[in-house]
């Protein structure tokens, strides 16, 4: 296990518009991911958060899929976010995580966002899943993820948690203060991406994106209201350090979720 460096893409996107919103992430990643292994893109990259499932939804292996593994290949990086996606005859809010050969592993998003009435558009997910990339366990979870604590619990196996979100400026607060609770609590890094802008609904999204190390220390916190890109190098021995001098994992209380397979 060697250094992650992990770049954050921090957007203000255009609306259910897949290729503008493309063309600005990559004019962001060539402007601030030289270098860097792995860039988060945020919840349904693509589009925005969209309840809108019958036209914004794409097939597995539909055209941002494709992009997706493009960007990988062509940089050289992997690069995770979600997106609408229909399977069958239903939906799922996505996230995946491409890598720098065009492989893909998904999660879909076990928590939807009742207030917004996303479980009555999309289908919830059921598997928790970790990818490993470049020695490092990767939790993938998305937006409203964040606040059920129990789903996200690390039972040593994984080291960094990532949180794709669309995640609206009223309620940013609760946001900080969750990512930094997740790492606390898992003595993990935690990444969160969120966007800025307003959207077609009229909801104003802060950003607030944010790089945190397992003690809860914020190690990237830009200025809210801002899109940007930025990279920053997690050190794997600090973690392993601070790990084997505070194993506090090893007395957490055992228990089963339900419905996952």
């Amino acid at each position: 296990m060697q250094d992650l460096k992990i770049t954050l893409v921090q957007p203000d996107m255009q609306w259910q518009n897949p290729a503008e919103n493309c063309a600005m992430y990559e004019r962001l990643m060539d402007q601030g991911a030289a270098g860097t292994d792995l860039v988060l893109l945020p919840e349904m990259f693509s589009t925005g958060f969209t309840m809108d499932s019958r036209l914004a939804a794409e097939p597995m292996g539909g055209e941002t899929c494709q992009w997706l593994q493009q960007q990988a290949m062509q940089r050289g990086v992997a690069i995770a976010g979600s997106l609408a996606i229909k399977v069958d005859d239903s939906y799922v809010n996505r996230m995946i995580f491409t890598f720098p050969d065009g492989e893909q592993v998904y999660y879909d998003k076990r928590h939807l966002f009742r207030m917004a009435g996303e479980h009555e558009r999309y289908q919830p997910g059921e598997k928790r899943v970790v990818v490993e990339y470049r020695g490092w366990r990767i939790l993938l979870q998305v937006c409203y993820d964040l606040r059920f604590p129990v789903f996200s619990r690390n039972n040593n196996d994984y080291d960094l948690a990532l949180y794709v979100a669309n995640w609206p400026a009223p309620r940013r607060q609760p946001w900080r203060k969750l990512l930094q609770a997740r790492a606390i609590e898992n003595l993990c890094y935690v990444a969160g991406v969120n966007r800025v802008g307003t959207d077609a609904n009229g909801y104003q999204y802060s950003g607030d994106s944010m790089l945190v190390d397992f003690k809860g220390e914020r190690l990237m916190d830009h200025a809210p209201d801002l899109p940007f890109c930025d990279t920053m190098t997690l050190s794997a021995e600090a973690l392993k350090s601070f790990n084997q001098a505070f194993p506090a994992w090893m007395d957490a209380d055992s228990f089963v979720i339900a419905n996952e397979e």
